[in-house]
């Protein structure tokens, strides 16, 4: 995926900002589920083109059954034409590109579920909290000056991130 992520940093939870997490919660779901249907819209492209090579090569090879077929072989049958198509070295670069792209679709579809998980963490943090169960002294937070400095970070974070 070429989309620049911070996944470890978006799965934490910083319990000391739970109304910040809340927040960023909603928009946090809709970037890994577009990232998510994207990975899954490039991985069926993938199997498409892979489909019409292997369509392709099917009508080139009973055209020019000489060229792919070893000379020993009398009768040319589907299961000989289905071995030579899979010899092919478009068609295995095509089949690798495939694999490739259910794989960062499969990371994808893990990364939402983590981030359903987060909230799900987050919820349960929040009844914890509501039980006092983080009670101790503590001056009220200003929540607009959280946001704005988490903002801020955000913002700092992407201009020094290195693309691997």
């Amino acid at each position: 995926m070429d989309k620049e992520l911070n996944y470890e940093k978006d799965i934490n939870i910083d319990e000391t900002s739970l109304d910040v997490e809340w927040l960023e919660q909603s928009s946090l779901t809709a970037k890994y589920a577009r990232i998510q249907a994207d990975a899954e819209r490039e991985y069926e492209k993938a199997k498409e083109r892979l489909e019409v090579l292997k369509a392709e090569l099917d009508l080139e090879i009973r055209a020019n059954p000489k060229e792919y077929i070893n000379e020993e072989i009398t009768k040319t049958t589907e299961a000989v034409i289905s071995n030579a198509i899979i010899q092919q070295k478009s068609y295995r670069e095509a089949s690798d590109e495939v694999i490739e792209k259910k794989h960062e679709f499969n990371i994808a579809k893990g990364a939402v579920k983590s981030i359903e998980s987060k909230k799900t963490a987050l919820e349960n943090l929040v009844k914890l909290h509501g039980q006092q169960y983080f009670a101790g002294p503590s001056v009220p937070r200003d929540l607009s000056k959280e946001w704005e400095n988490k903002q801020k970070q955000e913002q700092s974070n992407k201009k020094v991130r290195i693309r691997k």
